[in-house]
């Protein structure tokens, strides 16, 4: 295991501070601000906390309200809005400075039997023997922007590797679709919440700049602005995320300053995992 991934899964095991009231470290991955993924998978673990263990995480749905110092810590608090005979609901508000930065409801349910049926997996290049974003990123090193080397040209604890390829520095248009291949970056422990909460995070890498592809537009120019608003997840088999996964994604929209992106993640058996969608700010100045 790599001492990226170990210490983000280290940030996953938050402190208890009173019932339902948890703080958790920041992370500083070279932005001026908390990454919105770690936000979300320690929400997630500190809801997990508070659930019976025969409960799993299924679904989340979220909004991010304000920036967040990755320099100072974050307060989870957890409200226990339902506990059914089959499901159980907790909304959690992360805060720094007295102030709710972001919210999440979660919802988890009992293991069930159902129907079954899914959509089928596109067709794209194995992830063996394709660059990963880092190898991508540091040989354009001499063009990307060097305020944003720390954040492009470290050591990541979830690994990439594109299947559509992409000039990040002086894109072209395409189509509004991106896929790519990601895994975390060494074997995880056997724990299947675990790795829910660590693929909620990775969700949000790569995600909304899909919207900006068919505009030709970089959004590591000065002049642009893109920000996540809100962010859901439904969880749909079990998986192991220490396997390649492929993230499937389109956008169906650009409007009015923001951008909607639509995810699909498949193991390499071709089973449906889980789906993401999310809106953000796309704004060029």
């Amino acid at each position: 295991m790599s001492k990226v991934l170990t210490e983000l899964l280290g940030l996953l095991k938050l402190e208890a501070l009173d019932d339902n009231l948890y703080v958790g470290q920041s992370q500083d991955l070279g932005y001026r601000n908390v990454f919105g993924g770690q936000v979300i998978g320690q929400a997630l673990s500190a809801a997990t906390q508070t659930v019976e263990s025969d409960r799993h995480l299924h679904s989340l749905h979220s909004y991010f309200l304000l920036p967040g110092d990755a320099k100072k810590t974050i307060v989870y608090l957890v409200e226990i809005i339902r506990d059914g005979r089959s499901f159980s609901t907790r909304r959690v508000k992360a805060m720094q400075n007295g102030k709710v930065i972001f919210t999440i409801m979660a919802s988890f349910q009992v293991d069930e039997v159902g129907f079954e049926h899914q959509d089928t997996m596109p067709d794209v290049v194995s992830p063996d023997g394709l660059e990963n974003m880092l190898q991508i990123h540091t040989a354009q090193k001499h063009h990307i922007p060097e305020s944003l080397h720390d954040r492009l040209l470290a050591e990541r604890p979830i690994e990439f590797r594109p299947a559509k390829p992409y000039d990040w520095v002086s894109p072209e248009k395409s189509k509004p679709y991106n896929q790519l291949w990601m895994r975390t970056a060494g074997d995880m422990p056997d724990n299947l919440s675990i790795h829910k909460y660590l693929l909620a995070y990775a969700s949000d890498y790569n995600f909304l700049p899909t919207a900006v592809h068919p505009h030709g537009r970089s959004i590591w120019s000065r002049d642009f602005q893109i920000a996540t608003i809100d962010h859901s997840m439904w969880f749909h088999r079990p998986f192991r995320f220490d396997d390649w996964l492929l993230y499937d994604i389109d956008s169906p929209s650009a409007t009015g300053g923001r951008g909607l992106v639509r995810g699909k993640i498949f193991n390499q058996r071709g089973e449906l995992v889980a789906s993401t969608a999310q809106e953000g700010v796309i704004r060029q100045y």
